[in-house]
């Protein structure tokens, strides 16, 4: 037994130097494209002032994030994953299957912008405009409680108080957190407006979510990728087009784009803060747990973002768009963030 014991405790030594001694020098972050502005500034600051190396973020959408986050353990994983929505509870599952413990940190929030060139008039939009134009299904124009291919070419078939302009949208692929998000705002929101649509969630919610959420794909929609700044490149060459990303980007190109207003009100920091603008969502960043003291850096880059003059009212993030939290909500995730707070099933 005492031969066993040993033979246990020096192959136990001997993974531990082993995974230092192959450890990375710097940390890994993968996820969204919309925190990776956010991201990046944090990162330069914290390489330029502290004596580790500048982390290297990868924008791989939300989705792409947490599936390379989550496949496993070691430095051939990444530290960290940004989102712009939360982790599902199918995500934390494979994280969990694959020996991942994972902190997750709300950061702020951000609006989505549907936004055009500033060469053409400014949109005026609801919820409910934006599921008919850019669903795959919408309620039979005959007036019958039935779903039928999309119909709609023009803006000014969707609302008749709309440009007769052809339907012409470009946003982010199935894997982003920005389409995530828009299809539950935007396109969900406009879906319930048909009141045997919404009847549909308690009696088939599978049906109802494809209803709401499916984004139509005969060319009215175009995916654009995961490069929010080619979005409004493209836009402006084609003052015609509309584009959907998130409200940082909008401020950051803000003499080129304009933002569309959804419902009346227009997509700005007090809009988004107090919830009046219909269309934002939260922002994260999750922390693999295992690879805290192995990857250096990973505590204190930690520090650096949940730290007031990063995060808070005043600090440089919300120089930049995004939308601090209250300061119950930063207290909260700086303390879940130092403490290394392990998420659970049991908190969705």
């Amino acid at each position: 037994m005492k031969k066993l014991t040993s033979v246990a405790v020096l192959t136990a030594a001997a993974l531990t130097i082993s995974v230092s001694a192959s450890a990375r020098d710097s940390i890994s972050i993968v996820g969204s494209s919309t925190v990776y502005p956010f991201a990046t500034v944090v990162a330069e600051k914290f390489g330029k002032t502290t004596s580790f190396k500048t982390p290297t973020i990868e924008s791989t959408g939300s989705g792409g994030g947490f599936k390379l986050f989550c496949n496993g353990v070691g430095v051939s994983h990444a530290d960290i994953t940004n989102s712009s929505r939360r982790m599902k509870i199918s995500e934390l599952e494979k994280c969990s299957a694959n020996g991942v413990k994972v902190t997750e940190i709300l950061i702020g929030f951000d609006g989505i912008a549907v936004a055009n060139s500033k060469k053409s008039a400014q949109y005026e939009l609801t919820r409910k405009d934006l599921f008919l134009a850019l669903a795959k299904q919408v309620p039979n124009p005959n007036g019958s409680e039935t779903l039928v291919a999309n119909p709609y070419k023009t803006w000014k078939d969707v609302n008749a108080a709309l440009p007769n302009v052809a339907i012409e949208v470009l946003g982010p692929p199935p894997t982003s957190g920005t389409r995530d998000a828009f299809a539950e705002l935007a396109m969900e929101g406009g879906c319930k407006k048909f009141a045997w649509i919404k009847a549909m969630k308690k009696t088939d919610k599978g049906a109802y979510k494809t209803a709401c959420h499916t984004v139509r794909e005969d060319g009215a929609y175009v995916e654009a990728g995961e490069n929010d700044n080619l979005i409004v490149q493209k836009l402006e060459k084609n003052p015609d087009a509309l584009g959907i990303f998130g409200y940082s980007f909008l401020e950051e190109n803000s003499s080129k784009v304009q933002g569309s207003k959804i419902e009346g009100v227009e997509p700005n920091f007090e809009t988004i803060a107090d919830k009046s603008y219909s269309i934002s969502r939260p922002l994260y960043f999750y922390v693999k747990n295992n690879h805290v003291g192995v990857v250096p850096g990973i505590e204190e880059y930690i520090a650096e973002f949940t730290n007031d003059s990063t995060w808070g009212p005043e600090g440089y993030l919300s120089e930049r768009g995004m939308i601090p939290l209250s300061d119950d909500l930063r207290s909260k995730f700086a303390a879940n963030a130092k403490n290394l707070k392990a998420l659970e099933i049991s908190d969705f």
